[in-house]
């Protein structure tokens, strides 16, 4: 989402809250006892608890399913999806951009980091498919850096399309391509 579009998102709900106060004032002059108060009220109320679940929806939570049984992997995707979460935060909430900047060094090095680590277990045990699934990580990693890039050379860039592409990388990834190494590397390495 873009800032404009934020921006304008954010000026609307603004509105629709101020007018609904209004309307509440000016409803409770029918009387306490006037319905209309009460179902604006009801609203007002329900409009926070709606934003939040639509905001909620762009941060991805570690589930159960995505383990791939192997403890320092599992382990290192829980910090990745944290890091994404954290680059999420402050693109929505428009952080700092030295902030940003530190998430993004963050995420990269540790995804470099977890890639290395992980290469290295999958050719330790001769795992088949080991140079297509380095590929996929270094066709990701090239990714990354152009959507970086990119964001340097131009700040007005949303930083939020970064954070959606790794989640959804990351998340498609550990569910498809990684949980076919598990056979061949879970208790083999730790």
């Amino acid at each position: 989402m873009s800032t404009v579009t934020k921006g304008i998102s954010m000026l609307i709900l603004s509105v629709l809250i101020l007018g609904l106060l209004v309307m509440i004032v000016l409803g409770f002059m029918l009387g306490f006892t006037h319905p209309l108060p009460w179902v604006l009220i009801a609203v007002l109320i329900i409009i926070p608890i709606i934003h939040d679940k639509i905001i909620a929806t762009r941060f991805v939570k570690w589930q159960d399913s995505y383990s791939v049984g192997i403890d320092s992997i599992d382990t290192d995707h829980k910090k990745l999806l944290g890091l994404i979460n954290q680059l999420q935060a402050a693109a929505h909430y428009k952080t700092d951009e030295v902030l940003i900047e530190d998430v993004l060094n963050q995420l990269v090095d540790y995804t470099k980091y977890h890639f290395t680590r992980e290469e290295e277990m999958m050719q330790q045990c001769d795992y088949p498919d080991f140079k297509e699934h380095k590929q996929q990580h270094d066709s990701m990693i090239e990714q990354v850096s152009k959507y970086i890039d990119e964001y340097r050379v131009d700040k007005t860039r949303t930083i939020e399309e970064v954070a959606v592409y790794l989640k959804t990388w990351l998340v498609n990834h550990i569910n498809g391509t990684d949980q076919k190494y598990t056979p061949f590397l879970k208790g083999k390495v730790q």
